[in-house]
């Protein structure tokens, strides 16, 4: 199963656990889909969590679950092994969309005791990528509140305890540091790292630390540090006078986020970071 925001298991499988439902789910793909194989929603008598889409193709796909879900006259004696369905809806011809493409999707009820297992099931399942953010002021506040959205499990580090909220959520993890950059050497591998501290020299000597880690083990695929054009001049320099080469400071992205969205706002920022780091994804490998 692909991808889906953090809080939509937790969602379903604690409804799950007092009401059935039917777990809709993309088997596969043939042409142009909204949504890939993998991705599901669940189905309730009165509510609907997650979406494979929109449009015409999710209203049909919630009639038939619907349907399966009311089909049996004692919804919790049946289990899903035993009602798995499977529909085929050629998006063009059969729905009106302007998709062309083909869906085949599984529907299958669940009820209470399937939750334990649709619970491993679906934390095998999701993909995600690891995210170092070094920084607890409103931009990281911010970035946090985007990023657990969105395929990324975050480790949160500062030097300073208190910035930290009591709640994180399962996809974040907070680390207090002090000094900061000696959490750098117990990143996961594979992280991308973002620096935006209350200090300048601690940005500097994170940011030096990442490039000796990605020296040594090449395993830091972005690093991205917030600043200015000017800013980074200033830290250019002293990370050449410290050994640093011009293609070793080639891996920094300074400034951070996507071209074209103004504003200073650390919502905005923030939008446009994670923006960026969905960008760099590209085949790289995520975790299980």
């Amino acid at each position: 199963m692909t991808h889906m925001p953090s809080q939509l298991v937790p969602a379903f499988l604690g409804r799950l656990a007092s009401e059935p439902a039917v777990l809709v789910t993309i088997g596969s793909t043939h042409g142009s889909a909204p949504r890939d194989a993998g991705t599901w929603m669940a189905v309730f008598a009165g509510a609907i969590i997650g979406t494979i889409g929109g449009g015409h193709l999710e209203y049909r796909a919630i009639a038939e679950a619907r349907k399966l879900l009311a089909s049996s006259p004692d919804r919790q004696a049946v289990g899903s092994i035993q009602t798995a369905n499977h529909l085929r809806l050629a998006l063009g011809p059969a729905l009106g969309q302007c998709c062309g493409g083909v869906v085949h999707l599984s529907l299958a009820r669940v009820i209470a005791r399937d939750v334990v297992r649709l619970g491993q099931e679906l934390s095998m399942a999701r993909q995600v990528h690891p995210v170092a953010l070094f920084g607890g002021g409103h931009v990281g506040h911010a970035l946090v509140g985007v990023l657990s959205q969105l395929p990324f499990v975050l480790t949160w580090i500062d030097s300073r305890d208190e910035v930290f909220p009591p709640y994180t959520g399962p996809n974040l993890g907070c680390e207090h540091s002090d000094p900061v950059e000696a959490a750098v050497p117990g990143l996961v591998p594979g992280s991308r790292v973002l620096i935006m501290s209350f200090s300048h020299a601690e940005d500097l000597d994170v940011l030096a630390a990442c490039l000796m880690r990605q020296r040594e083990s090449g395993d830091l695929p972005y690093i991205g540090l917030i600043g200015s054009k000017t800013k980074w001049a200033v830290f250019r320099s002293r990370l050449e006078a410290r050994g640093f080469t011009p293609d070793e400071l080639a891996h920094v992205t300074c400034p951070i986020g996507v071209r074209g969205i103004a504003g200073k706002e650390p919502e905005v920022i923030a939008v446009a970071v994670a923006a960026q780091l969905l960008q760099s994804l590209g085949n790289t490998r995520p975790l299980a």
